[in-house]
């Protein structure tokens, strides 16, 4: 455990799911992301998912919304490292400013967006911390690196 500044306390652990981190971050103002890379069959498109961490995420439901056929998978670690630069368990949005060739697209679910969150949370490209930003500083982010976001809803 680290004290910063004005008494804010870091603590400092390596996490690889939503889950394992939500006991420690569960009191932020705002919204915690889980994030997924996902490919279709033929390995030709890549799709960085956004969501809240309590979002139900169904591939096939995604698939129909992005007119994917064949369906979503999961990406390879290698792809990850490849094409943002980070490994499992860190996979965040704010990776995509390694994807220079936009080889990526951004999904992004709406609540993450809401201007009336105070914060959205990822992982600043490591897991063992979170950062936070507001939704309009988010989408400021994804446009100054070239990756608009397509907007979806994802059930609770």
């Amino acid at each position: 455990m680290v004290m910063g500044n004005n008494n804010a306390v870091f603590v400092e652990l390596q996490v690889f799911t939503v889950d394992e981190m939500m006991p420690f971050v569960s009191h932020l103002p705002g919204v915690v992301s889980k994030n997924l890379l996902v490919r279709d069959k033929k390995k030709k498109g890549l799709w960085l998912v956004t969501a809240p961490h309590d979002a139900t995420i169904s591939l096939s439901d995604l698939a129909r919304q992005l007119s994917v056929s064949g369906g979503l998978r999961l990406a390879d670690e290698d792809v990850l490292v490849t094409k943002l630069g980070v490994g499992q368990g860190c996979v965040t949005p704010l990776a995509l400013i390694n994807d220079t060739g936009n080889a990526v697209c951004c999904v992004v679910d709406a609540r993450l967006l809401d201007r009336a969150n105070e914060r959205v949370y990822f992982h600043p490209m490591v897991n063992s911390a979170t950062t936070g930003m507001s939704p309009a500083d988010f989408e400021k982010f994804l446009s100054a690196i070239n990756h608009p976001p397509i907007v979806v809803t994802f059930d609770k």
